[in-house]
């Protein structure tokens, strides 16, 4: 009779992937400095007491890395990939108006590398600690045979609180609200299929400093979003932007309310990005790419001045109008 095979000769070790918790417990902890979770890290699910709200409704958000990813570990730059996976669904969160309270991640592997998983969540830490949000769990999957050699597969799930009176309502934007962007770091997590396939097409066009310097991760726009609650400013509604770029994600707020705006954006001063976007369709730009600003706040006329200072790359854009859809152009 053959000899029996064990869990580890089918290529999964769960003695390795129990020592992997331990390994990160230093990040995990980290993230409960400002928040703290009921009972310890390790159990089979996160509980967080809703104590400092009066009337909590509770948001979610859900993103990934992308293709981002891909070139992210041909760089050698996994951290980076652990703080995108966090600013894709925290900001989302952040547009309600809300706080993120906790975070989960998915990541599946063929075979557990401790190092790489350990600097992905030292990546995710990093941006976690900074929003005040816990790492409160998460999966890595070892999959020998389903996930291939080399790649990893990356999810996060937020969790977040909002106080109900003090939910961000489109429906309260007019015709004269100013409309206030904010500078991205480079090319967020998103549109990275096309950015491959002008790079592997025109791969002697780029040197290996350009490529690296397409590669910041996704701003965390939460220094934003608290300056303006630190400054009593309510905004009427605040916009991730993400894939469709700045016409497609305005339009979410503005056309359900039959409004519009003629955006005038400054140049996107990034070199290798100029360099990039001259190989593509000037409609796929606006709409792939967040064309320098990351993240657009709808404000009262009364408040530009003050919303422009709460963050750093603060920029008019454009105002709410009457007409339909949202235009962009170039501000040389």
């Amino acid at each position: 009779m053959a000899d029996k095979l064990t869990y580890t000769e089918a290529g999964v070790d769960t003695v390795k992937a129990a020592a992997l918790v331990g390994d990160i417990r230093t990040h995990v902890q980290r993230t409960q400095r400002q928040r703290q979770l009921m009972g310890g890290y390790g159990l089979f699910a996160a509980a967080l007491e809703l104590e400092n709200y009066r009337n909590p409704v509770i948001v979610t958000g859900c993103d990934g890395v992308g293709t981002k990813l891909e070139v992210q570990l041909e760089y050698d730059r996994i951290e980076d990939a652990g703080k995108d996976l966090v600013a894709m669904s925290v900001n989302d969160i952040l547009t309600t108006g809300g706080d993120p309270l906790m975070f989960l991640d998915y990541i599946g592997i063929a075979q557990l590398d401790e190092n790489r998983i350990t600097r992905l969540v030292a990546g995710m830490a990093d941006y976690l600690e900074d929003c005040g949000c816990i790492l409160a769990g998460g999966e890595t999957a070892e999959m020998p045979g389903l996930v291939p050699e080399g790649v990893v597969e990356l999810s996060g799930f937020c969790v977040g609180c909002v106080e109900k009176d003090e939910m961000l309502d489109a429906g309260t934007i007019a015709p004269g609200d100013v409309l206030v962007g904010y500078e991205s770091d480079g090319i967020h997590a998103n549109g990275w299929s096309l950015v491959r396939r002008v790079l592997a097409e025109n791969s002697a066009e780029f040197s290996r400093d350009e490529v690296e310097s397409l590669l910041p991760p996704t701003r965390l726009y939460h220094d934003v979003a608290s300056d303006l609650k630190a400054r009593g400013i309510r905004a009427r509604a605040m916009a991730h932007i993400t894939g469709g770029g700045l016409p497609e994600n305005l339009e979410r707020l503005l056309s359900g309310q039959g409004y519009g705006s003629s955006l005038l954006v400054p140049e996107w001063k990034n070199a290798a990005v100029q360099k990039l976007l001259a190989f593509v369709d000037e409609t796929s730009c606006w709409h792939t790419f967040n064309m320098g600003f990351g993240w657009v706040v709808i404000v009262d006329e009364s408040e530009v001045g003050a919303a422009v200072e709460a963050g750093p790359g603060g920029t008019i854009l454009g105002v709410v109008d009457e007409t339909s859809g949202v235009r962009v152009s170039s501000k040389q």
